[in-house]
This record gives C-alpha cells, structure tokens and sequence, in this order.
C-alpha cells in the first residue's frame, strides 16, 4: 500500500509538471512583456520622461551656489588706506547667493504641464509596445498550433497508409493482389513519412521562432497548450458589430491614439511656451559675501577680522522687459504652430491607420468565418467519400489509385479545415483585442 501511494504521488508530480510546462498564450504574453529588449528600452524611454518632469517642477525652487575666490595684483594698486602704491595685493573672496524665479511669462507651468503630457504619451507608448509585442506572440502562438494540427494530419496518414500497406502484404501472401500494387502503397506509405518529417520540421521552426520571440535561450522542452476548438465555432456574423463601432471602441483604449492625442496637447503648450518669452521676467535674488585684503609690506588686519568687518548682504530684483530680439520670439511661435500642425497631421494618420486596420481584420474575419464553413462541409463530404471507396477497396471494387485520390482528398480536406480553423480563431482574437480585450484563444 505504501509502495502504491509513492507511486501515485510519483505519477501526479509528473503530471503536474508537465502541465506546469506546458505556456498558454497568457503565460507567453506576460513573459514576453517582462524579457523583451524593445519593452525594455521603451521602458527606459518613459523613465526619462519622470526625470523631465520631475526638473521642470524643481525650476520653481530657489537655487543656492558657493563661491570662493583668491586673486593677485602686481605694480600700481589700491590700498587699504585708500591710495595707490607700487606695490603687490592679494584678496581673498566668499559668497553664497540664491535667486528665485518670481515670473517667467508663465513657462515653468507651462513646461510642467509639457513634460507632464510627454510623460503620459510615452506611457501610452509603452503600453502599445506591450501590445505589439503580444500580437506577434498570439501570431507565431497560432502557428505552432496550425502546424501541430498538420502534423496530426500527417500522422493519420501514416496510420492510414501502413495499415494499407499491411493488408497488401496479407494479400500478396494469399494471391490476391500483385507485388507492383505492394510496391506503389509502399510507395504511398514512404511518401506520407516524408510528408509527416517536414511537418514535424515546420513545428520546430515555429515553436523556434516564438521561443525567440519570447528571448528563451532554447526551444527544448517547450510547449503550449492547445485550446479546445469545438465549443468556439459558432457563427462569427453574429459575435460581431460592424467596423465602425469597433473603431468607435478602439479610439477610446487603443494606446497609440492616446498618444498623439496627448502630443497634440503637449503641442499646444509649446506654443505657450514660446509666447512666454513676449513677457517680462521677474527675479529676486540675495546673498551673502566678505572678503579679506592685504597689500605686500604693509600691516593688515587678520583674516577673521577682516572678514568680520567685510561682511555684507544684499538683496535685490531684476526686471527683464523684452523689447526687440530679431523676430526670434516671433518666428519660435511660428515654428511651435508648424509643429502642432504636423502633430495633428499625425494624429489624423493614426486614426486612419487604425480604421484600415479594423477594416481589414473585420473582413478577414468574415473571411475566415467563410472558409471554415465551406472548409468544414467539404470535410464532410471527402470524409464520407474516402470512407465509401475504402469499403470499395476493400472488397475489390476500385484500385489502389482511386484509394489514395480519396484518401489525398480527405487529408487535403483536413488540413484545409484546420487552416481555416485557426484563421478564423486569430482573427477574431484581433477584433477582440481591438476592442479593449486581452488576447486569448
């Protein structure tokens, strides 16, 4: 009883393992967006755009600067009493100031709200990163699957061929079929294993090119999970609204049209910026400062003393009017207009963009929709022939070419049906994601 119960919980970690290995498209989603180089540097991108932001709002703090200095003076100078000798000088200097911006034409809260419009657009950027990263993922995602149907397909015609193949030997044994039909199913048989290795091939390069996709250091040991298919086909014309409603639902989450929309915003406040330089500025400033004296060969007071005596403070305000610049103000408000212009421009291109790419997802869609239908029923039908004239075959009523036009047929059928199958399932996952919803199969 002990040995059984290791066994089974032997059995049940396996299991459990193998499930634990096995990546649904969620799994490669996530681990895509934590491991991809360009998220990454996206990432970095918008981090850089904190710093922005985080600089514009400290331009409203005062600064605080230090300053030591020490000088020499040869031949004719001034000195202490106030006359002028032929004689050396040195003076030593401190001070500390600060100044403050009191106004500044309005462009430190407009650069704030700039850096701040900057910083959600990249955002926004990061976020359609992660979206095309996952859309290439559900990509190669679907044709590991299609690739694997084929493979089955492949198989099945194998299983199909040798059990022929092994009743002609049966039969050449009693007599009753020749060596040449033999050689021809052999053949036949040979054929579906070519067939069967370049499938198994094609898997690996696709489960390769996720693998890569998802920056894994190899494709060994990795899997997916396959979805169950058969509960998912219902009728797609009547899952789905019309284009311009999904578009209408589309401007609202997609990420990259938050993004020019927010540009087009932070355009805006770049012209203020510019206008700001067409008013005065106001700065108020003050400091602390001392300095020590001494000429060469005369007595002077101690550093402390005189650094004691020389000490001063000040405080001031500095009004700056701007009256003539060379029309540079003038031609930077020019310019910052151009500029939301184009950004609108680009904001237009965008929406179109996404439009056609709704457009052309939608009736892909159809399409597929279409196909898998037509693809199902003529499944049905090369299915039932090939099962007739293998009954013919068996009982000696058609040869052994009309056998394998059948059964190419159906097996064409198949493939066709699985095809159809996963476009469809891909291309409805698209409408959904353009629709605000996560990508799933």
């Amino acid at each position: 009883m002990k040995k059984f119960a290791i066994c089974a919980l032997c059995i049940m970690h396996c299991a459990l393992s193998e499930a634990q290995s096995a990546w649904s498209l969620r799994d490669c989603c996530s681990y895509a967006i934590e491991h991809n180089i360009s998220i990454r540097q996206q990432e970095n991108r918008r981090d850089q755009q904190v710093l922005k932001l985080s600089t514009a709002k400290n331009s409203r703090l005062p600064d605080l600067s230090a300053s030591a200095s020490e000088s020499f003076s040869f031949g004719r100078g001034l000195t202490l009493d106030n006359t002028y000798t032929n004689r050396s000088t040195s003076s030593t200097g401190f001070s500390l100031g600060t100044s403050i911006p009191l106004f500044t034409g309005f462009q430190i809260p407009n650069q704030i709200k700039l850096n701040r419009l900057n910083l959600e657009a990249a955002t926004a950027d990061l976020e359609k990163a992660k979206n095309d990263i996952c859309m290439q993922v559900a990509q190669a995602y679907v044709q590991i699957l299609y690739d694997m149907e084929i493979a089955d397909v492949a198989r099945r015609q194998i299983t199909i061929d040798s059990g022929q193949v092994a009743r002609l030997e049966a039969f050449v044994k009693n007599g009753k079929a020749s060596q040449a039909e033999l050689s021809q199913q052999q053949s036949t048989l040979a054929q579906a294993h070519l067939t069967a290795t370049q499938a198994d091939n094609n898997l690996q390069l696709a489960i390769l090119a996720l693998t890569q996709l998802l920056e894994l250091p190899s494709p060994e040991g990795f899997a997916i999970v396959r979805p169950e298919l058969d509960a998912q086909f219902s009728t797609l014309q009547a899952q789905l609204t019309t284009p311009e409603a999904i578009y209408q639902e589309a401007l609202a989450l997609k990420p990259e049209v938050q993004a020019e929309q927010l540009r087009l915003s932070a355009a805006d406040r770049s012209i203020d910026i510019a206008r700001a330089a067409l008013y005065p500025t106001l700065n108020l400033s003050a400091g602390l400062q001392s300095n020590y004296y001494k000429t060469n060969g005369m007595k002077a007071q101690s550093f402390s003393t005189q650094l004691k005596n020389n000490f001063s403070q000040y405080i001031g305000l500095s009004l700056n009017v701007p009256i003539f610049n060379r029309f540079q103000t003038r031609n930077s408000i020019r310019s910052a207009k151009i500029d939301r212009e184009n950004q609108l421009l680009q904001f237009d291109n965008v929406k179109k963009s996404l439009y056609k790419e709704i457009q052309q997802v939608y009736y892909n869609a159809l399409a597929a929709n279409s196909k898998h239908q037509s693809s199902e029923a003529a499944a049905r039908s090369s299915k039932d022939a090939f099962t007739l004239m293998q009954a013919k075959y068996e009982n000696g009523k058609a040869n052994i070419t009309e056998f394998n036009e059948a059964k190419n047929n159906y097996l064409k059928a198949e493939s066709d049906l699985v095809q159809a199958r996963y476009e469809y399932l891909y291309q409805k996952a698209l409408i959904d994601f353009y629709r605000g919803r996560d990508l799933q199969f």
